[in-house]
C-alpha cells in the first residue's frame, strides 16, 4: 500500500484522492477480512455509521496507512453529520490511534474542542466489538414544495440578512437588511434586528402562519452552535453566549407559529429542488470557504451539519493546511478563495501581503478573462480536485445532482472547473459520471433566494 505516514517524499503537488485510497484497500482484500466500523452520535441519539472492510493481515506500513484512512473517514463523518461521541471497532493497532486523536491534546484537538463547544459536552471516544456498534439512526424532515398560507422566510448572512413574505406562494415582500453581527457583542442586537425585520414583513400579510429560516453557522436542532455571526459575543461577552445560542427558541416563542431553522447550505439545496424539480442534491458553494448543503433522494432535509470545509478531500499529509483547523487537505483548501490563493501563488501569481482573498480572486478572474495560462492552471486544478471529490462525497451522501455555486465558480474560471470535472469523471470515474449530474443554477434559482425557500420549510397546522 502507498505511504501516507508523512515520511515519504511526496509533496503538495501529489494529490491523494480518498476514493483511490479506498480502492487500494479493497484491492488487498482476500477470502477472510476484518471490518472497521466508525460511528458518530449526535443530538437526540442520531447516529451516522460507516463500515470499511480491510485485509485480515497487515504489515506495519499497511497498518499505518489503513489507520490514516480510518482517521480521515472519522473526520469526514463528524464534519458531515456532527457528533459528540465516537464509536469505533476494528483491529486495535488500526483504531486505537484514531480514538486517541479525539482527545483534548490529541491530533484532532481542534475537532475535539469545536464539537465539545458545539454540543456543550466533552467529546467522548469508545472502542467496541463490532457486534456492539450502534446502527445508523437518522431522522428526516420532508419539505413541501408548495408554499401554502401566509409565510415569512429569512436568510442570515454576515453582512446583511434577507426577509421575504409569501401569500399563497406569491412573494409580497422581499428586503435586505444590512447589519454587522460579527462585531456586535450584545445578543440583544441580533435578536432585535431580526425581530424588527420579521415585523416589517408581517405587516404585508393578513396573518402569519409559519416562519422558516436559513442561517450561516452550525446548528444543533434549533440551537445555534459555533457561528461567526456570534463571534464578538463569544470573545467579548462570553457569559451571554448561551443567550445568543437560544435566539431562535426566543423567536419561535414570540410568534407562536410553526418555526424551522436550517443551515444556509441545506436551504440552498432546497432552493435547487424547488426551482429545478430535482431531488438528491448536494450543493457546493465555493466562496470565502466551502459551504455545502444536502437534500436526499426523497426530498428531505437530514439535520446533518454538513460543514465540509473542514472535511478531508486530499489524503496527502503534506497538502496545504487550513489556517484555522491546522489540518491538511480539507475542503476549504480545494473549493474556496483559499484554494484559489495558494494555487495562484503556486503557479506564479504574486500578491501584496495586505491584499485580501476576495481581491486576490478578482485578480485571478481578470487574468483568466485575458487568457492568462497561470489562471487557467488554477481553475483546471480545482476542477481536478472536484472530480476526485464527487465519488468521495458519494460515500457519505446519496445524491444524483451536484449544484455548483459561489464566487469562485463565476466567469470563465467556473466554466473551466465544470468542464474539467466532467471530463475527468468520464475518464476516471465513468460510473459516477453517469450517475451524478453537475449543474449550475439558473436565473430562476437566483430570483427565488434562500429566504423564499426557507419560508417553505415549516408545515402549517391545519
Amino acid at each position: 500500500m502507498a505511504c501516507s505516514c508523512g515520511k515519504c517524499k511526496c509533496d503538495k503537488t501529489e494529490f491523494q484522492a480518498p476514493i483511490m485510497a479506498l480502492a487500494e484497500i479493497e484491492a488487498g482484500l482476500g477470502a477472510k477480512n476484518d471490518v472497521v466500523a466508525v460511528a458518530w452520535e449526535r443530538e437526540d441519539g442520531k447516529i451516522y455509521r460507516y463500515d470499511l472492510e480491510i485485509p485480515k493481515r497487515l504489515d506495519p506500513e499497511a497498518v499505518k496507512y489503513v489507520s490514516h484512512v480510518v482517521d480521515r473517514i472519522a473526520k469526514f463523518i463528524v464534519w458531515a453529520a456532527g457528533g459528540w461521541k465516537l464509536y469505533i471497532s476494528g483491529p486495535e493497532e488500526v483504531v486505537a490511534p484514531v480514538a486517541k486523536a479525539y482527545t483534548k491534546r490529541g491530533a484532532r484537538k481542534f475537532d475535539y474542542a469545536f464539537f465539545s463547544d458545539l454540543y456543550g459536552r466533552p467529546v467522548e471516544t469508545v472502542i467496541l466489538p463490532y457486534k456492539k456498534m450502534p446502527e445508523m439512526n437518522e431522522s428526516l424532515t420532508k419539505v413541501k414544495t408548495v408554499a401554502d398560507g401566509c409565510r415569512i422566510g429569512f436568510d442570515l448572512g454576515a453582512s446583511d440578512f434577507k426577509i421575504s413574505a409569501l401569500n399563497k406562494g406569491k412573494v409580497v415582500f422581499s428586503k435586505e437588511f444590512p447589519w454587522d453581527p460579527r462585531n456586535n457583542p450584545d445578543p440583544e442586537y441580533h435578536y432585535s434586528m431580526l425581530t424588527a425585520g420579521l415585523k416589517e414583513a408581517a405587516a404585508t400579510l393578513p396573518r402569519v402562519d409559519a416562519i422558516g429560516g436559513s442561517t450561516a453557522g452550525t446548528l444543533v436542532g434549533k440551537k445555534m452552535g459555533v457561528a461567526s455571526l456570534f463571534r464578538a459575543i463569544k470573545e467579548q461577552n462570553p457569559e451571554k453566549y448561551p443567550i445568543a445560542q437560544d435566539m431562535f427558541f426566543r423567536v419561535e416563542k414570540d410568534w407562536g407559529v410553526p418555526f424551522e431553522i436550517y443551515n444556509d447550505g441545506d436551504v440552498s439545496a432546497l432552493a435547487g429542488m424547488i426551482t429545478m424539480g430535482k431531488k438528491g442534491i448536494l450543493g457546493v458553494a465555493m466562496g470565502s470557504s466551502e459551504a455545502v448543503g444536502y437534500i436526499d433522494q426523497s426530498g428531505a432535509l437530514t439535520g446533518r451539519i454538513t460543514e465540509l470545509a473542514f472535511a478531508p478531500v486530499d489524503f496527502n499529509p503534506k497538502a496545504p493546511k487550513d489556517e484555522w483547523s491546522g489540518d491538511a487537505g480539507v475542503g476549504a483548501m480545494a473549493f474556496s478563495q483559499q484554494a484559489v490563493n495558494w494555487l495562484a501563488e503556486k503557479f506564479g501569481f504574486e500578491f501584496p501581503a495586505e491584499m485580501k482573498l476576495p481581491e486576490r480572486l478578482k485578480v485571478v478572474q481578470a487574468a483568466m478573462e485575458k487568457g492568462d495560462s497561470r489562471a487557467l492552471k488554477v481553475y483546471v486544478q480545482i476542477g481536478r480536485f472536484l472530480a476526485h471529490a464527487i465519488p468521495w462525497y458519494g460515500e457519505f451522501y446519496d445524491y444524483s445532482s451536484m449544484m455548483l455555486l459561489g464566487r469562485v465558480t463565476s466567469g470563465l474560471g467556473g466554466d473551466v472547473i465544470l468542464e474539467t470535472a466532467k471530463a475527468m469523471l468520464k475518464d476516471i470515474y465513468p460510473d459516477t459520471a453517469e450517475r451524478v449530474e453537475l449543474i449550475v443554477p439558473d436565473e430562476h434559482f437566483r430570483r427565488l433566494g434562500q429566504s423564499v425557500a426557507a419560508a417553505q420549510i415549516p408545515a402549517i397546522k391545519k
